[in-house]
């Protein structure tokens, strides 16, 4: 009766907490986005925006690893007997490779655009060897600094 209690205890704390911290994290994606919306990227190997001088290039990079919180894994082990998707990890993964953009925005100041986007996604077993304990994305890019050539209002 303990141990049932004790597992109960630790779902309701792990589903509030996390969605506490969950939603604190995704506003904070939110405003930070609304920040660097001026600075476009796209996956493509080619510039956005016309550039009048390029100054220079670098490769720009933003990594973050997220952990999935004990409410997710449980409901996730249910879906998985079940069968269908895996809400619980779709929202960990939007979560992480927002992060990871930001990140990768953010290591370029002054950057005109980032061309050439990629992420890689790997996952992280814990040691208990029952599932993901952690999800690792990177986002890498070409920033280019430089002029931006002056368009004639089109």
């Amino acid at each position: 009766m303990i141990a049932f209690l004790g597992f109960i205890t630790l779902l309701l704390l792990g589903f509030f907490v996390g969605r506490y911290l969950e939603s604190r994290h995704f506003s904070s994606i939110r405003q930070r986005e609304a920040e660097l919306v001026v600075l476009p990227n796209t996956n493509s190997r080619y510039q956005l925006i016309p550039m009048q001088q390029i100054e220079r290039s670098e490769l720009v990079t933003g990594s973050v690893v997220i952990s999935i919180d004990y409410f997710k894994r449980i409901v996730a082990g249910l879906r998985s007997l079940i069968g269908g998707p895996v809400q619980s990890y779709e929202t960990l993964l939007d979560r992480a490779r927002r992060e990871a953009i930001l990140r990768m925005k953010e290591s370029c100041p002054g950057a005109c655009q980032i061309i050439n986007v990629r992420v890689e996604t790997s996952s992280i077993y814990n040691a208990a060897g029952n599932g993901i304990g952690s999800v690792e994305l990177l986002a890498y890019g070409t920033a280019i600094y430089g002029q931006v050539q002056a368009t004639n209002g089109l």
